[in-house]
């Protein structure tokens, strides 16, 4: 049963800095590609940062590049999304993915067989 857990989100100002983590279970996703995605009030869902596998590339959307940063401590199962100069705009639900590491399609959704629950971060300004 793999399962991931999601935390980290909360309350920000614009200009502050928060750290998002995703806990696997029931997997060693050293060999998966990771995904952070998020939605925000009245939007569909969006790719954020990307990675095919551990060592690979990281990709990120072009709102978030600069900004964010996607890791792994591969031994403990967890991603992390570090996320600096926080605007009002990156007010959504983040959620954690880990699927199929198809280099060509990192940005697509459907590879991605396990989500997280969500954790919503709201940047005040």
């Amino acid at each position: 049963d793999v399962q991931l857990q999601a935390s980290g989100g909360g309350l920000a100002q614009a200009g502050g800095s928060l750290r998002l983590s995703c806990t696997a279970s029931g997997l060693t996703f050293d060999d998966y590609a990771i995904g952070w995605f998020r939605q925000a009030p009245g939007k569909p869902r969006e790719g954020v940062a990307v990675s095919r596998r551990s060592g690979g590339m990281t990709y990120y959307s072009d709102s978030v590049k600069g900004r964010f940063t996607l890791t792994r401590d591969n031994a403990k199962n967890t991603a992390f999304l570090q996320m600096n100069s926080l605007k009002t705009d990156d007010t959504a639900v983040y959620y954690c993915a880990v699927g199929t590491p198809i280099l060509s399609a990192l940005w697509d959704s459907r590879i991605y067989h396990y989500w997280g629950q969500g954790t919503l971060v709201t940047v005040s300004s």
